[in-house]
């Protein structure tokens, strides 16, 4: 495996021999359990965990945190497949059971962020794999990242399909009084017969509305970023109301469409299940996204605006610019009585 050709900055930059890790550093584990049977975890001691979003991205932030590599959710149509490719593993079957874990996350980042270098950046997270998919319930890398963001009020967003994330709600909530915190989940269809297809390693998508609705009651304000649309699946009319009404129920603070994309690695894994399971649509596809990995502008656009009206009908907004990796800040609170003298406890912002 290419461990050491897997390196923090861009091809052609000064610093390209300096890899993240050494093939010394890899300990590589399986575990005899129901549902890690057939996984293989590859651990790591990263040295480096804050990465700087390329400037070509359509990303709307600059810089991530990713403790995983692969994910077990074994989404087909997941974009990130391809950078499985840059450590000689396949972008189907080995994205979905080699996972690369970065054992060392939480004291790697709590180290950058106090780093005089660091000036306080927002960090999104869950933007390339997971950051709660089922690795975590073993490795529990999340308290200890979410911790060493609220100790130096970091701003920070999460986006995932993981219900795993309730068990880190207090922990949200602590960050959420000292910085900016945005969460969103990622809902992209109601179709359980979809879902059971082309997500089979994620919890289903009522359990994920759940998350919503769990995190609103507490407090914390979650959006749904509604992706993937997947076309001739997934975008009916009534389908796309059937997701917008569930979403509403929830008590998200926004939806927001995102049409599926198709990039190289995630294109071929995509369209050999699309040949399994929907072999009729396989010319629509070759026609719809013959230009690239994006359908074509008219098509998103005529997503989004149905999307948008049946936001607008159900009570609930699009997300504005900014609002997917923000939270509103908690009411003021009455002033507490007078504290009783004691010992002081001093918190580091």
């Amino acid at each position: 495996m290419r461990w050491e050709n897997l390196t923090a900055v861009p091809a052609g930059d000064p610093a390209r021999d300096a890899a993240l890790f050494g093939a010394d550093a890899v300990t590589t584990r399986t575990f005899d359990t129901p549902e890690f049977r057939g996984i293989t975890f590859h651990e790591i001691r990263a040295r480096s965990i804050v990465n700087r979003v390329p400037g070509a991205s359509r990303m709307p932030f600059e810089w991530t945190v990713n403790p995983y590599r692969g994910c077990t959710h074994a989404c087909v149509y997941c974009f990130a497949r391809k950078t499985h490719s840059y450590l000689d593993l396949d972008t189907g079957l080995d994205f979905d059971s080699q996972i690369v874990v970065k054992v060392n996350a939480p004291e790697l980042l709590r180290r950058q962020l106090a780093s005089r270098r660091w000036h306080g950046e927002h960090i999104a997270m869950g933007t390339n794999v997971d950051c709660y998919q089922r690795a975590e319930g073993r490795y529990g890398l999340m308290p200890g990242i979410i911790a060493a963001l609220r100790d130096h009020a970091n701003p920070f967003s999460i986006l995932t399909k993981g219900t795993l994330i309730l068990r880190d709600l207090d922990l949200l909530k602590q960050a959420s009084e000292v910085t900016d915190v945005g969460i969103s989940v990622s809902v992209g269809f109601t179709d359980t017969e979809l879902w059971r297809t082309v997500e089979p390693g994620t919890p289903a998508p009522e359990r994920r509305l759940d998350v919503v609705r769990t995190l609103t009651d507490h407090g914390i304000g979650c959006g749904v970023l509604m992706a993937p649309v997947i076309p001739f699946l997934g975008d009916h009319p009534a389908q796309l109301r059937a997701t917008v009404r569930a979403v509403a129920a929830s008590g998200a603070t926004s939806v927001t469409p995102l049409v599926l994309h198709l990039r190289p690695g995630a294109r071929e894994w995509f369209m050999a299940w699309l040949e399994h399971h929907h072999p009729h649509l396989v010319p629509r596809y070759r026609r719809l996204y013959a230009e690239g990995a994006y359908a074509p502008k008219w098509y998103q656009r005529r997503i989004t605006r149905q999307v948008h009206e049946l936001a607008q009908e159900y009570g609930i907004g699009p997300t504005r610019a900014g609002m997917a990796r923000r939270m509103t800040a908690p009411e003021p609170a009455a002033p507490p009585a007078p504290p009783v003298p004691g010992p002081t406890q001093l918190t580091l912002l």
